[in-house]
């Protein structure tokens, strides 16, 4: 299944974007959950404020992944009023959407795991048994590795021990991740103004379409005209 991960940060904006953030993200959930997609939400960095989100990070799995995000990757703005600064006279906020590039995801193959059985020991050194029960699994393409000696059963513990290696692999894979969001982080904290992809306006939270008027245009391309015949 293809997946992509999605970052929604304010940058270096005022808590005025953390909210903006917070209200996109609620509007983009909902837009994910009804075009059929799932999504599990990796890392949320609240803001100063109540109810406001300063990034959040989204992997988003399913099919027509491209079409869906085309209309969402880019600047957003928010006309409106400070939730925080009535008085304030400024009212165009912006916040950025982003696709963070992946690092290869590992599927784990039991192929490509060693098991070692070792003789379990207790408290002081002794032996809780004379059996050689307990489990050691190396990954070998990532170099991890999990002890276990849960169980008196060499099978047992070899069970548990696929499982816990598993969720140590997948472990450290979410590690590399956040590493990757961070990094990009530093490239997006100075968000672009300029050409918003979704316009909203309103503590509502409307979304604002944008109107084409071919008749200004026209007037627009006879002046440049014009211009240029006196040039």
């Amino acid at each position: 299944m293809k997946q992509k991960i999605i970052q929604i940060t304010a940058g270096r904006g005022p808590s005025e974007c953390c909210w903006v953030v917070a209200q996109v993200l609620k509007y983009f959930l909902n837009e994910v959950k009804n075009t059929g997609l799932t999504y599990s939400i990796l890392q949320r960095e609240k803001g100063f404020e109540n109810g406001t989100v300063q990034s959040v990070t989204i992997r988003i799995q399913g099919e027509k992944l491209d079409l869906f995000l085309t209309p969402w990757l880019g600047t957003i703005q928010w006309i409106g009023t400070s939730t925080f600064r009535k008085h304030h006279k400024r009212k165009n906020w912006f916040i950025g959407v982003y696709e963070v590039t992946q690092t290869k995801t590992i599927e784990v193959q039991e192929k490509e795991i060693s098991f070692q059985a070792i003789r379990s020991s207790g408290p002081g050194g002794q032996n809780v048994n004379k059996v050689n029960s307990a489990i050691r699994a190396t990954y070998h393409p990532t170099g991890d590795q999990v002890l276990v000696m849960d169980s008196r059963s060499q099978h047992q513990n070899k069970k548990i021990a696929l499982q816990r290696l598993k969720e140590k692999v997948n472990q450290s894979q979410l590690e590399n991740i956040k590493k990757v969001i961070t990094d990009q982080w530093e490239n997006h904290l100075h968000i672009e103004r300029g050409q918003p992809i979704r316009i909203f306006k309103g503590t509502d939270f409307k979304k604002q379409h944008k109107k084409h008027s071919y008749t200004t245009n026209r007037q627009q391309l006879k002046k440049d005209v014009r211009n240029e015949l006196k040039n």
